[in-house]
C-alpha cells in the first residue's frame, strides 16, 4: 500500500490550484491537517478579525475535502511537537506544503518543522506559492519569472481525495493529547463585515462581481474612500488566507479581457476602454502584490529593521504615547485621518491611497517609527499580508533609500477624495454638520459657527495634534537630507540591487 501523505494547510486555504494537494494525491492516501498555533494566535500581529476568517476558510474547506471523502484535521499547539505527535499515531511518511512567507514566527517555524522532518525521515515536499521566488539569486529576470507562473496551467480541484477510513482517523485522533486536539467551530468569534468574510466560495463570488460589474471603474475609483469598498476587487483577504491563488485572479482578469475583446456589442465604446484600463490596473497590482511579498521573502529581517543601518535612530525608540493613541483612535484633529482611522477599526479595511495617507501622517507629521504604528495597523487590517505591510511600513515612512518620499497632505487628499464629505460625515460624527469647505479644517470655522452647529473644536472635536505646515517642512528637510546620505554611503545602491523592481511588464491584455 502507498504511504500516507500529510497535506499541511498553512495561508493556502482552498482546493482548487493547491500544487501539494495534487502531488500528495499522486503519491499516495492523504490527511489535510491545520495547526492553529499558540505563538501565532498571541502574537502582536494577530486579532479576533483573523480568526473570523480563518474560521471561515477553515469550515468551508473541511467540507470541501468531507465531500470528496477526505479528511482536514484541525489539531492546536506547536509546530513541530504537533506533527511528532501526529506521526506517531498516523505514520505518515511525507508532508507536503506550499513555501510561505509571513512573518517572523512562521519563518522559524518552518526551519524547526524542515529539522524536525529530516531527524524523523519524513519526506517534506514544499512547492512555490503565486509569484515568490525562494532562494532568488537576482532580482534580473524575476518579472519574466512571475509571467510564467501566473500563466502556467491552474491545477483543478481533485474530485475525490482518498484518505485513511474515519475509524482509523478518529481512532487516531484520539490517541493524541487532549489539548492538542480541536474541533470544528471550536474558535468563537464575532460576525464581520460580508465583504471581510473569508473561504474559498466567497473570494471567487468577489473575484466574479468584480470583473463581471464592480470593477468598470476600478482605476478611477480606487482611491475614494467612499467609492472603493465596491469599485476595488476586495478579494485582498482571499489573497492572504489563500482561499484564492494571485494565479487564479491574474489568468480570470485575462479571460475577462478576452471576452470584452471579442464581445462586438462594446469594442468600440467607451465602456470598452474603460474596462480594458481597469483590468490593466488590477493585473498590475497582482504584479505588486507578489513583488512586495518577494522583498521579505528575500530579507526577512525587514518585519523590525531599516533597509538600510543609515536610518536607524532616525525616530525616536519609544513613541510619544499620545500621539501614538491620538493617532490610534483617531482623535487627531485631522478630519480624514481620524474617519480613517475609525473606518478601519470597525470595518477592517481601506482603499490603499487611505492606507498610505495614515502611515504617511504617523510617520511624517507625528514622527513615529513605523514599529510602533505597523503593528496596529497589521492588527486592525483584516487583508493583512506581512510582506507587503511591512515594506508599505517603510516605504511611507522613507526608510527604504531608493522610493520618492511621499509626505502626504490630509487635507489636499480630503478635498481631492472626500469634497463632499461623506466620508468624514460617516465616521466622524461630532463634525457631522459642519458645511463641506469647513469639514477639511474645521478649526478655522469661526467661533459662533462651531457653537451654532453644535461642535466646538477643542471641547468636542480635537485640535489638531500637530501644526500642519510646521510638521511637513520638518519631515520634509529631515527626510532629504537623510535619503541624500544613503545614497552618497551606497545604501541605496545596495537596496536596489536587491529590491528594486526591474520591470512592471504586465498587463491584462492577451497576444
Amino acid at each position: 500500500m502507498p504511504a500516507l501523505q500529510l497535506v499541511w494547510y498553512k495561508r493556502d486555504l482552498r482546493i482548487a490550484d493547491h500544487a501539494p494537494l495534487a502531488g500528495a494525491l499522486d503519491a499516495g492516501p492523504v490527511v489535510g491537517v491545520y495547526v492553529h498555533e499558540t505563538a501565532q494566535h498571541h502574537a502582536a500581529d494577530r486579532d479576533v478579525r483573523h480568526e473570523r476568517v480563518l474560521r471561515d476558510a477553515l469550515d468551508e474547506l473541511s467540507a470541501a475535502w468531507q465531500s470528496r471523502g477526505g479528511h482536514l484535521i484541525e489539531l492546536h499547539g506547536a509546530l513541530p511537537e504537533a506533527f511528532d505527535a501526529l506521526h506517531r499515531v498516523l505514520r505518515y511518511s511525507a508532508i507536503w506544503a506550499h513555501e510561505e512567507t509571513w512573518n517572523a514566527l512562521s519563518y522559524a517555524r518552518d526551519r524547526r518543522v524542515r529539522a524536525w522532518a529530516r531527524h524523523a525521515g519524513v519526506t517534506m515536499h514544499e512547492l512555490p506559492s503565486n509569484g515568490v521566488v525562494r532562494r532568488l539569486a537576482s532580482r534580473d529576470g524575476w518579472a519574466e519569472t512571475w509571467q510564467q507562473r501566473m500563466r502556467s496551467r491552474v491545477v483543478p480541484a481533485p474530485e475525490q481525495i482518498g484518505s485513511p477510513d474515519a475509524a482509523t482517523t478518529s481512532a487516531a485522533l484520539t490517541a493524541l493529547p487532549a489539548d492538542m486536539r480541536t474541533t470544528t467551530g471550536a474558535i468563537i468569534v464575532p460576525p464581520w463585515s460580508d465583504w471581510q468574510r473569508g473561504g474559498e466560495a466567497r473570494g471567487h463570488e468577489l473575484l466574479q462581481s468584480f470583473l463581471s460589474a464592480r470593477g468598470q471603474d476600478y482605476r478611477r475609483a480606487m482611491s475614494s474612500p467612499n467609492e472603493a469598498p465596491s469599485a476595488c476587487s476586495r478579494i485582498s483577504v482571499a489573497l492572504a488566507f489563500g482561499s484564492l491563488s494571485v494565479r487564479q485572479a491574474y489568468q480570470a482578469a485575462r479571460q475577462r479581457a478576452r471576452e470584452l475583446r471579442d464581445d462586438t456589442r462594446i469594442r468600440h465604446d467607451g465602456d470598452a476602454a474603460q474596462w480594458s484600463q481597469s483590468l490593466v490596473s488590477f493585473a498590475s497590482r497582482l504584479h505588486w502584490h507578489c513583488h512586495f511579498v518577494q522583498k521579505l521573502e528575500d530579507e526577512p529581517r525587514l518585519e523590525t529593521t531599516h533597509y538600510a543601518p543609515v536610518f536607524d535612530g532616525l525616530r525616536p525608540a519609544q513613541p510619544d504615547t499620545e500621539q501614538l493613541r491620538a493617532w490610534r483612535d483617531g482623535q487627531t484633529g485631522y478630519p480624514l485621518v481620524d474617519a480613517c482611522m475609525r473606518s478601519l477599526r470597525v470595518t477592517g479595511w481601506l482603499t490603499f491611497r487611505m492606507r498610505a495617507m495614515v502611515m504617511s501622517f504617523a510617520s511624517y507629521h507625528l514622527w513615529l517609527d513605523w514599529r510602533h504604528t505597523g503593528p496596529v495597523l497589521a492588527r486592525w487590517f483584516t487583508d493583512y499580508e506581512p510582506g507587503i505591510h511591512w515594506t508599505q511600513c517603510q516605504m511611507q515612512s522613507g526608510t527604504t533609500g531608493i522610493n520618492t518620499i511621499r509626505i502626504y497632505n490630509p487635507y489636499k487628499q480630503a478635498e481631492e477624495h472626500d469634497a463632499a464629505g461623506a466620508f468624514v460625515r460617516r465616521w466622524v460624527p461630532e463634525l457631522s454638520a459642519l458645511s463641506d469647505a469647513d469639514l477639511v479644517r474645521p478649526e478655522q470655522t469661526p467661533l459662533m459657527m462651531q457653537q451654532m452647529m453644535g461642535c466646538v473644536v477643542g471641547r468636542d472635536y480635537p485640535l489638531p495634534i500637530v501644526h500642519h505646515e510646521t510638521a511637513y517642512a520638518f519631515a520634509r528637510d529631515r527626510m532629504h537630507a537623510i535619503k541624500l546620505a544613503a545614497q552618497r554611503s551606497g545604501s541605496a545602491q545596495r537596496v536596489y540591487d536587491r529590491h528594486g523592481s526591474r520591470r512592471t511588464p504586465l498587463d491584462a491584455r492577451t497576444r
